[in-house]
């Protein structure tokens, strides 16, 4: 073959291969290499946000991050001050096949969710842990609160967080320590006030209604995640949606007499059989907070920790994407509800971290409809026992957090496609 003809040929060989096939990657380590961890999961946000695919490589140094490499991702993690590696064809090659050869998976993040963050127009935004992390982490989100989810607005959005919100309309059960206080009187009557303008007579009603409208989404296919005391008072205001269980000092009218045995407990998410606290003097909802359990680690919280699940990230994705860490203890710490009692979860639940030896389950994962509900006890995991009143949490000293990366999983798992297997 004349040496032209030769060239032109390897010119066109070489032009059908993908330009990829060439190219470096970028990891992002998850493992004790990794200089702030949080701000990793921003980066592969802005990296799907910037319309390129990441892949979470499950259980590879930790449920690291690769992608592409371009200049500006490059800049962009050493501005976030998020340590990466270059991995050539070879290298990447080289962990595809550690991966399909051990108890890791890829799974393909293809877009960037858009976040709700369910919370009145007059809390203070660092009194939440995700919005803590998600402004720490510089990923966007919305927020909301009862009017926009009963008029629709909720449908806008892949993820749903709810924090400390009373869906049975007791104010968060502070009436005995707080009645007095400004903060709450302000809190009460800004509840009253939305509520009948939303055509409600009590907010226990109007609360009941958001609940059912958030379990709706989930069945659509929405994602939610909720923290400290939203997932008891969610699923109890599921279960007393026809009847009263609020006390006369909070909603001017009794106790239903007979309220412990109407309790629908088919029309809860994850927990059952729980019996409600309807002292307005009790700072408890139900049995299902693990708080009382706890309180002998207020000496000495060091001691307090729950263990996280290993699952088959080939087999079981969703947990394992849920439960990505650089450890498998972490740190407890309380909150309005600090944790689930284990009895009280319903079966079919995934449970992804317990305190081994206790009757608490800490985190877990759910299914319903075409969505996915997750719950996490406790308020701030870098804060042991958070306090009305308290300073915010400085993520700038908590960079390598491993219950805040928790919640991150979390933010991420809506854009996630497990990646087909070539046969």
């Amino acid at each position: 073959m004349h040496i032209k003809n030769i060239l032109s040929f390897l010119i066109i060989v070489f032009l059908s291969f993908p330009i990829n096939s060439f190219a470096d990657k970028i990891l992002i380590p998850m493992d004790f290499h990794q200089t702030d961890h949080l701000k990793a999961y921003g980066v592969a946000y802005w990296i799907l946000d910037q319309g390129q695919d990441v892949e979470w490589l499950l259980n590879y140094r930790c449920g690291s991050f690769m992608t592409e490499a371009n200049e500006n991702i490059k800049s962009h993690c050493r501005l976030q001050g998020v340590f990466f590696e270059l991995a050539s064809p070879t290298q990447a090659g080289a962990i595809y096949k550690k991966i399909e050869e051990n108890n890791m998976e890829v799974v393909l993040l293809e877009k960037a969710p858009l976040i709700a963050i369910y919370t009145p127009p007059h809390k203070e935004p660092w009194d939440d842990a995700v919005t803590l992390a998600l402004t720490y982490a510089e990923i966007p989100y919305t927020t909301l609160w009862d009017e926009e989810v009963l008029t629709g607005e909720l449908e806008k959005c892949d993820w749903l967080h709810l924090h400390h919100e009373d869906f049975t309309g007791q104010y968060g059960k502070f009436y005995a320590a707080y009645r007095n206080a400004l903060w709450y009187k302000q809190e009460q009557a800004i509840c009253e006030r939305v509520a009948r303008k939303l055509g409600f007579k009590k907010v226990s009603d109007e609360k009941k209604v958001v609940a059912e409208t958030i379990k709706e989404y989930i069945a659509r296919g929405g994602f939610l995640f909720a923290m400290c005391s939203a997932p008891e008072t969610m699923d109890i205001a599921l279960a007393a949606k026809r009847v009263d269980i609020v006390p006369q000092e909070l909603d001017g009218d009794p106790v239903d007499f007979d309220c412990q045995k109407k309790l629908d407990y088919s029309k809860c998410l994850a927990f059952t059989d729980f019996e409600v606290n309807t002292n307005p003097l009790e700072y408890e909802h139900s049995n299902i907070d693990t708080t009382p359990d706890k309180l002998r680690f207020i000496g000495n919280p060091q001691a307090d920790f729950f263990t996280l699940f290993d699952f088959s990230a080939k087999l079981d994705p969703v947990p394992s994407m849920l439960v990505q860490n650089h450890v498998n203890g972490v740190n407890g710490f309380m909150g309005q509800t600090t944790g689930f009692k284990k009895d009280l979860v319903k079966k079919y639940v995934i449970i992804l971290g317990e305190t081994l030896g206790q009757n608490e389950v800490k985190y877990l994962h759910g299914n319903f409809g075409r969505g996915t509900f997750t719950f996490f006890g406790g308020h701030d995991p870098e804060d042991y026992q958070h306090r009305v009143g308290d300073p915010p949490t400085d993520l700038n000293l908590h960079k390598n957090s491993s219950g805040y990366r928790l919640i991150l999983n979390n933010i991420l798992f809506p854009a996630a496609k497990k990646k087909e297997r070539k046969t």
